[in-house]
């Protein structure tokens, strides 16, 4: 999929200034060309690429700015490869630079309010600027931002804010009824956080035609009503964060329900949308039995997919901060900080069994045998189901 920040800062962009695109996915990255300025939004795993980049535009003289989940939360760090930072959301922050720009008074901080209230209120996102690459699809939109969770190891509260603001229901369902294709993708962390404001979103789509998936929390499943509008919405298919089967994980606010999984998973794959569960391991309850006992769980569960990831503390959350107050990282190599890599050390198991433990897990959840029975636990959508399982297959076979 297309970057959301990138999309979100050529929409706050005046049309004054003409946008061009690097994507390093698809594009090399044209150093050769004049720029007025260079923006390049960085991820944590991504940062150590992005401050070469920014340092070979600079060595040629061009001004770059930084920004992103990392450079907002190690704004120094970025300092030193970059102009200007911008701390937090661009939009608000993002027209005043240009114009500082271009009156030679770039600061070298640019700090977004920090979100309060429940509106979003942000231009619709510019698709145009990915024309002629191979994503999946350029149709991706935002409805809402923020979560009230505040999750150890997410950064998303942090950077996003403790509360869900939504866009006005009007504006989400223009901004839908331009798109020409029908695969969509909400890019929301929580989706359905908020019924009262996810319900008329939902509604409103009915009969769009649309075909979208999204990320939300297991739990919008205990109100059948809202399952039914996401079916007739058109969502085929809903990515939930499981993350640990065992202890406080199994039962903190978001995952804790009354329901259990098994129910809330069959509840909405009835309803003819496929589930895909991520699972994490590493947690400080999680020893050697984790492993064994996730798989269990999923054969009860049945979800359509799962994705596996190791626990990965990133700049800015509170994991990190314990991680690293505790002295059980094990480097701060941030290119490595992927959920592919074990960085700290856990405290029931050895980060080598830890690692082997994972990639076994993502091995054996895509052997045929394993995709089979899903499928067969998965009666609505078969031969869509299969063939999401056979496509993952291909990138879970290895680590």
């Amino acid at each position: 999929l297309p970057s959301l920040s990138l999309k979100q800062v050529a929409a706050a962009t005046p049309l004054s200034w003409d946008v061009t695109l690097a994507d390093e996915v698809h594009d090399s990255i044209p150093f050769d060309e004049k720029f007025t300025l260079v923006g390049i939004t960085a991820m944590t795993h991504q940062s150590v690429r992005a401050y070469q980049i920014a340092d070979e535009f600079r060595s040629r003289g061009v001004p770059v700015v930084l920004g992103g989940i990392h450079p907002t939360v190690l704004p120094e760090e970025a300092g030193k490869h970059a102009d200007a930072v911008v701390i937090g959301e661009a939009e608000p922050v993002w027209e005043m630079l240009l114009d500082d720009l271009l009156a030679g008074r770039l600061q070298p901080l640019y700090r977004a309010p920090i979100p309060t209230g429940n509106r979003l209120a942000v231009p619709w996102m510019r698709r145009e600027i990915f024309n002629g690459r191979r994503y999946l699809t350029t149709q991706t939109l935002q409805a809402s931002r923020g979560c009230p969770y505040s999750c150890p190891f997410c950064i998303v509260t942090n950077y996003f804010g403790s509360a869900f603001r939504y866009r006005d229901t009007d504006d989400v369902l223009a901004e839908l009824a331009t798109f020409d294709r029908k695969l969509t993708v909400f890019l929301d962390d929580n989706l359905l956080g908020d019924p009262l404001r996810a319900k008329p979103i939902l509604a409103g789509m009915k009969g769009m035609g649309l075909k979208w998936g999204g990320q939300a929390n297991l739990r919008f499943a205990e109100d059948p009503e809202m399952v039914r509008l996401v079916a007739e919405s058109g969502c085929i298919g809903i990515f939930v964060g499981i993350e640990s089967v065992t202890g406080v994980h199994a039962n903190h606010p978001k995952t804790g329900s009354r329901y259990s999984p098994e129910e809330l998973i069959r509840r909405i794959r009835d309803a003819g949308i496929v589930v895909e569960a991520s699972i994490i391991f590493g947690f400080d309850d999680h020893d050697e039995g984790i492993f064994e006992a996730t798989a269990r769980f999923l054969e009860r569960c049945a979800p359509s997919l799962t994705t596996y990831h190791l626990l990965t503390p990133y700049p800015g959350t509170a994991l990190f901060n314990r991680f690293d107050k505790e002295g059980r990282l094990l480097h701060k190599d941030w290119s490595r900080y992927n959920h592919a890599e074990v960085v700290y050390r856990p405290r029931l198991m050895s980060p080598e069994r830890l690692y082997r433990g994972w990639a076994k897990a993502r091995r054996e959840a895509y052997t045929w045998p394993a995709i089979f029975t899903r499928v067969a636990k998965n009666p609505h959508g078969i031969i869509t189901n299969l063939a999401y399982n056979i496509l993952r297959r291909g990138s879970n076979t290895s680590p």
